[in-house]
């Protein structure tokens, strides 16, 4: 059984010291530029003060036409760097690897916040009124993901993580719903992934060695398929491009949504790859410190905490003392989101989601 303070030491050199990382996590905190804000810095900071092994930003724009949320953490320009780099230092000297999720909303970015301009997908969805890029802005956006990982190096980051998940640009590529590209961005599954091992190998180069890479990916949803996302884990695993796979499952303890996979639950289906040296974490429901000795029994590597790292800003260290530890019931008051260190615009976020908030 592993400890749960014990640490990791990623292929790159890097060292965890423990088996919590918090999930990147959308806040609407930093200013409409992309500069970090105060309150946002102080909701990360604080999380790797409580004890989180990696501190992972939210997911954070390569470029402006790629925001998704309203004060949204950007990394798509130079001048965002002075602010990573006062986050990344505050991050590392709290004893936690700094890390920050690069991102693109594609199709799903709001109109109102980039300008009125269309937002841009791997072909047209008329229903987004989503066009679709061109070849020469696919490599743009390649290209624009590796920048965005320099960028975050220079400012003193420990590592990167590719954001693959959850339907936005890089799961559009995977989608073959979404994705009607006839070039070599398209078709195959060679084709709809090849956008991501090449940010991954560019960022590899880039960045050098000892930089921690990981992608964030989700198996469901948005016209991904189970097997898929399978070949593209084993496919990195014996590459060795990454040191860990970041698999968000909605629910850790759900079966399959594809009835002829449904012979085993969907986090088993990825803990019994052979991922050689490339870690495993995983994300969804995981609430309390018997979800989290449950999924690390099922031999996962280190748990991706989101929910309860919001209420509880030590969680890691509240569940390695207590393996049965329970998180605040809901909802909690506003006052006591604020004493964790969230700002009024995160509170107000978390006010959206039902019963979370009091009031």
């Amino acid at each position: 059984m592993k400890k749960l303070d014990s640490p990791i030491q990623f292929p790159c050199g890097k060292i965890m010291n423990n088996r919590f990382m918090l999930a990147p996590l959308t806040n609407k905190q930093s200013h409409e530029d992309g500069r970090l804000s105060d309150d946002e810095f102080k909701w990360l900071v604080k999380r790797a003060e409580g004890g989180f092994g990696i501190t992972m930003t939210c997911a954070s724009h390569v470029q402006a036409i790629g925001k998704g949320f309203e004060g949204q953490l950007g990394i798509f320009a130079d001048f965002h760097i002075e602010g990573h780099r006062r986050l990344a230092k505050a991050i590392k000297e709290a004893g936690s690897l700094a890390m920050i999720q690069l991102h693109h909303a594609g199709m799903r970015t709001p109109q109102a916040l980039i300008g009125g301009q269309s937002p841009v997908c791997p072909s047209d969805v008329p229903r987004k009124n989503a066009r679709a890029l061109s070849l020469e802005e696919v490599h743009i956006l390649r290209d624009d993901f590796i920048i965005a990982a320099q960028r975050s190096a220079e400012a003193g980051y420990d590592g990167v993580q590719i954001h693959g998940a959850h339907g936005y640009i890089l799961s559009q590529f995977l989608s073959s719903e979404i994705n009607n590209r006839t070039d070599e961005y398209g078709g195959n599954l060679e084709n709809r992934s090849r956008i991501i091992f090449e940010i991954a190998e560019g960022i590899r180069k880039k960045c050098g060695e000892h930089f921690l890479v990981g992608l964030r990916l989700s198996p469901e949803r948005f016209g991904m398929k189970l097997d898929e996302i399978k070949s593209i884990c084993l496919q990195f695993a014996d590459n060795g491009l990454l040191d860990f796979l970041d698999i968000s499952l909605w629910d850790s303890f759900k079966l399959p949504e594809e009835e002829e996979h449904q012979d085993k639950t969907l986090l088993q289906h990825f803990t019994e790859l052979d991922l050689k040296n490339t870690q495993l974490t995983v994300a969804g429901n995981i609430r309390n410190g018997k979800d989290v000795q449950a999924i690390m029994d099922e031999g996962v590597d280190f748990v991706t905490v989101g929910r309860s790292g919001i209420l509880h800003h030590d969680f890691p260290r509240k569940v390695i003392d207590n393996p049965v530890f329970e998180p605040a019931s809901l909802p909690v008051t506003r006052a006591y989101l604020s004493h964790e260190g969230l700002g009024e615009k995160f509170i107000d976020y978390m006010g959206r989601w039902e019963g979370f908030v009091e009031g």
